[in-house]
């Protein structure tokens, strides 16, 4: 029976792109392609200078138009969608937000949406590109903790831009022990299985806790500062965004432009598995937006939310039982969600509300990112009201 199930995990694992030690994370992402690419992964490469030097629109404009044929493999299409992630954004933005480019030139633009389609991933710079595949070790033989780990591509911003994107792997990493909890009860579920169902949810909370016990390292990494004025603009997309109002059009592709929302962790798989496995139910605007934002995940990890969605109702299931054990490790991995989602706020508190306040009270914008962003996240939310909004919803699953 327990070979039958590991078994069976294992082929979730293959079938949703899960590691058992890394969750949604790519497993040792590529840092090279094919020569014929070089000018891609040159001008990624070299992106900080380029945006701060105001020369990267100059040298997109002259770069020569390849085709994606040559990438022959998932990773090397995840690389290749990174560094034109990273590209298209710092061309879009380099100017700061009072002078977005309203056009992505066909050079970049058409084997951008190529390699988006085959990925089936949008062209824009997704939160499992700068997330989830974005990160190299310095020391290969060593451990994946703060103090070993890089990106393979930066925007301005320093530290601050480093310390952002890896600790949000961090925090995603130290979820992978709950997507597999996530699973066990799915299996559990099917064949009633009490004990194997509590042990799972028991999983996922340890796996919230250590999450939010992550998500610390933000202080010690992130500059309010440096993420809102400098490095916030640079993950925003051209969806609900003032500046970009009726979106970017990529030359090539489209006679129209195209709105696409900017990377956020409301296109974590990982939260929304939990959401799913847990039956909290997001409505109207905000459940309209969570389920868009899945559009932006990797098919297979969609997959895999898509799975649990269709499963029999957890808390149903529960509620039919009447086994207070059970009751007791439903409700503490609904609590434990509840208290990520509240840290989630006050974060949100200190690197964007507090920062946009000091921004108008003194007039003078940080780095050309002013007041337009203050009220709407990277993915086009306007992101107190849906974050409470979230954590609301979460609180009303608990079975009292």
């Amino acid at each position: 029976m327990e070979t039958n199930s590991r078994e069976a995990l294992q082929a979730d694992f293959d079938a949703f792109g899960i590691s058992d030690e890394l969750g949604f994370l790519l497993e040792e992402p590529l840092t090279h392609l094919p020569d014929y690419y070089r000018v891609w992964l040159d001008m990624a490469n070299n992106l900080t200078h380029l945006i701060e030097s105001r020369k990267l629109r100059d040298l997109v404009h002259k770069m020569p138009e390849l085709s994606p044929h040559l990438l022959s493999n998932h990773r090397e299409l995840r690389l290749a969608h990174l560094a034109l992630g990273f590209i298209s954004m710092g061309y879009v933005w380099q100017e700061g937000q009072q002078a977005p480019a309203q056009v992505l030139p066909k050079a970049l633009a058409l084997p951008y949406w190529l390699v988006s389609r085959r990925l089936g991933l949008p062209a824009i710079l997704t939160y499992a590109d700068s997330v989830l595949c974005n990160w190299k070790l310095k020391d290969p033989a060593g451990n994946m903790e703060m103090g070993n780990m890089d990106l393979i591509f930066s925007f301005p911003g320093g530290e601050s831009c480093r310390g952002f994107f890896i600790v949000s792997l961090l925090v995603e990493m130290a979820a992978s022990s709950g997507i597999t909890g996530a699973l066990e009860v799915m299996h559990a579920m099917k064949v009633s299985d009490l004990i194997g169902i509590q042990k799972g949810l028991v999983k996922v909370t340890q796996s919230l806790k250590k999450m939010k016990e992550t998500f610390k390292l933000m202080h010690n990494h992130v500059d309010p500062t440096a993420f809102h004025g400098t490095l916030r603009i640079f993950v925003s997309g051209w969806r609900d965004n003032p500046m970009l109002p009726r979106g970017l059009l990529y030359e090539g592709v489209s006679n129209e432009p195209i709105l696409l929302s900017g990377g956020s962790a409301a296109q974590s798989s990982t939260l929304q598995c939990f959401d799913v496995l847990l039956c909290i139910q997001h409505e109207d605007e905000t459940g309209a937006f969570l389920t868009r934002m899945r559009e932006y995940m990797p098919p297979a990890h969609r997959g895999l939310i898509e799975t649990l969605s269709v499963c029999p109702s957890l808390r149903d299931f529960i509620l039919r039982h009447s086994i207070s054990d059970l009751s007791q490790a439903y409700n503490t991995c609904v609590s434990a969600l509840v208290d990520l989602r509240n840290y989630h706020l006050n974060i949100v508190a200190k690197y964007i509300i507090l920062p946009g306040i000091k921004v108008r009270t003194t007039g003078c914008p940080m780095s050309g990112v002013g007041t337009a962003l203050n009220t709407s996240g990277a993915g086009g939310s306007n992101f107190m009201v849906f974050l409470k909004s979230v954590r609301n919803a979460t609180q009303k699953a608990l079975i009292l």
